[in-house]
């Protein structure tokens, strides 16, 4: 019997669209990285864990899409393997007997919350494509698709950002209250375990509904920014990042461009986990089993060519949406021409930290 919908709504963290000239669009190329170093471990796992069902319809689903084009690029990599696996088998099965594999229709879904931009990802569409595309609008952290219906999910650098901010981080009455700090990592320890329970949370809603929507045999692939096992949250680039731009909140209310309250009422919702809390995470849950678990190359490191006015555009995109909907967009460009200046005296300093990005690779087990 198919499990609940989880019961919670989560929150819309949507990426500047794709008119905007800080649009996740054209300032993702970091994760564009990321996606192309994935590619191969991908094709492995297709070509030696897929179970292929007789079926007509092939279903693969991009959770977190996005507005492109880095999705693009995931599914085109995905689809092309899927393809070299179907060849292989219609070969064995044309060599073996005379029963005939049926060419394989693929449908892909892009996913992503309601407030993506969906046009500029579907204008963006490749004409000549092997697969059918449609939107599948939704939390990953909820059901999306009807039971064992989906082949593939992929979920690239998604899962770091939360369902919500956890609610003692924003109540002043919580010995976890985050008062002057809009990001967990150099907050105090009650701060950080909230911030870590909520991602323990969003996991295993994530995989509970994989787990229901994944046909037996299936795969998931999950590529996650994360610091190494052991390594302090004020140590790892991305928080670092994210500190700098909270102290350009302080900075904005101290001169009273701001008030000091909305500074207190903003939480960045993401927490960058490590190998091991991945693991424990599918091990706990229980549906899947880990077929591979790799860190990337260092190529894919975000100090990889970083500058501090790249680095200050790439977290614009992200942050940008989150900023406008609790504060407005009246310090939106001041903000960010403070960070640049934060970001050029802080670069030494940045270029010390800590960052991977682990790639793991799940198939739906067939037992349960």
């Amino acid at each position: 019997m198919a499990r609940e919908r989880n019961n919670f709504i989560s929150h819309e963290f949507s990426m500047a669209n794709g008119a905007s000239p800080f649009s996740y669009r054209t300032n993702s190329a970091y994760q564009r990285r990321v996606v192309r170093a994935t590619k191969q471990l991908m094709h492995e796992v297709v070509m030696e864990k897929l179970q292929m069902e007789k079926g007509m319809i092939f279903q693969i689903t991009d959770m977190g899409c996005s507005i492109g084009p880095n999705t693009l690029i995931s599914v085109k990599n995905i689809v092309e393997s899927v393809e070299s696996k179907f060849q292989i088998m219609t070969k064995n099965t044309n060599n073996n007997d005379n029963e005939t594999v049926p060419k394989k229709i693929i449908q892909v879904f892009f996913n992503d919350h309601a407030f993506n931009d969906f046009n500029t990802l579907f204008m963006s569409l490749p004409l000549k494509r092997s697969y059918y595309a449609a939107a599948a609008v939704g939390s990953f952290y909820d059901r999306v698709f009807p039971d064992r219906s989906v082949h593939i999910v992929n979920c690239s650098y998604g899962l770091h950002f939360l369902s919500r901010v956890p609610s003692e981080v924003e109540d002043e009455k919580s010995l976890a209250w985050n008062k002057g700090n809009v990001y967990y990592s150099h907050a105090k320890e009650k701060v950080i375990r909230q911030y870590m329970k909520q991602h323990e949370e969003d996991m295993n809603s994530f995989l509970n509904a994989r787990a229901q929507e994944v046909v037996p045999g299936g795969l998931v692939f999950i590529t996650v920014p994360a610091r190494p096992d052991g390594t302090p949250h004020s140590q790892v680039i991305y928080n670092m990042l994210a500190h700098i731009l909270g102290s350009c909140f302080l900075d904005l209310a101290n001169q009273g461009d701001i008030e000091e309250e909305e500074v207190d009422s903003f939480n960045i919702p993401v927490y960058i986990t490590s190998p091991s809390e991945v693991k424990e995470a599918i091990i706990r849950n229980g549906s899947f089993s880990i077929e591979k678990l790799e860190i990337l190359p260092k190529e894919t490191s975000p100090t990889n060519g970083l500058t501090a006015k790249d680095a200050s555009v790439h977290i614009r995109a992200i942050t940008e949406g989150l900023i406008e909907e609790k504060i407005g967009p009246k310090i939106l460009d001041k903000l960010f021409q403070l960070y640049v200046q934060k970001l050029e005296d802080a670069y030494l300093d940045l270029l010390s930290g800590e960052a991977i990005s682990l790639f793991v690779a799940l198939k739906r087990k067939t037992n349960l």
